[in-house]
């Protein structure tokens, strides 16, 4: 790769990263207090879910500034650490899903949720795919699979609409737990692609 070219790809990464990181911080925090307001734990897990995928954005940065744009070392400590966050969130949204099934205790419905997920549905996927693809032009599957979580963020979102959807609409008030264990499981599948270094299409798939 010709160094002007990997320069580009690298400052598109820091800014892609920054931008990601900043959406997300406001986004999980909204979304975080949406759900604790109407008891909602796939909006919980979802607002959790984007505080842990802005932490990575900021390991992408840290990657790829000052004298560790060329260090193997820190590729790896990065892709581990960006692995390792997928794994944080799914113990709390298992746990959660299965007493609200269990109980039978129903979520209000949060429009302020549902319009929030809507957003990201569309957005991820796009601030997802630049990510995936200059970390595979650079070689690196940290950023790679920091472009993943925003692949993942994006059909989560589809998910938390689904789920927030016939809640609010229909009252299946169990719709919410049973698309938080599917939330669950397409986490915890991604950190073990990102763990492995395993590449990824610009799709999302591994």
């Amino acid at each position: 790769m010709v160094a002007g070219d990997q320069a580009a790809l690298i400052r598109r990464v820091q800014l892609v990263s920054w931008a990601s990181m900043a959406w997300l911080a406001v986004d999980g925090a909204i979304g975080l207090g949406a759900g604790l307001a109407s008891d909602s734990v796939v909006l919980i897990g979802w607002g959790l879910d984007c505080a842990i995928q802005s932490v990575a954005s900021l390991v992408i940065v840290w990657r790829f500034s000052g004298g560790r744009v060329a260090s193997d070392s820190a590729e790896r400590l990065a892709q581990k650490v960006i692995g390792a966050s997928f794994f944080l969130l799914a113990p709390y949204i298992v746990v959660t899903a299965i007493h609200n099934l269990a109980v039978g205790e129903p979520a209000g419905a949060s429009w302020v949720g549902i319009g929030l997920a809507a957003t990201d549905a569309a957005l991820m996927p796009f601030l997802g795919r630049m990510k995936m693809r200059a970390g595979n032009a650079l070689r690196s599957h940290a950023t790679v699979g920091g472009g993943k979580q925003n692949i993942v963020c994006a059909y989560l979102s589809v998910a938390v609409l689904l789920g927030l959807g016939a809640n609010a609409v229909i009252g299946w008030w169990w719709a919410d737990p049973l698309v938080a264990l599917l939330l669950a499981f397409v986490v915890v599948q991604s950190g073990i692609a990102t763990w492995r270094g395993r590449a990824c299409d610009d799709s999302g798939t591994c």
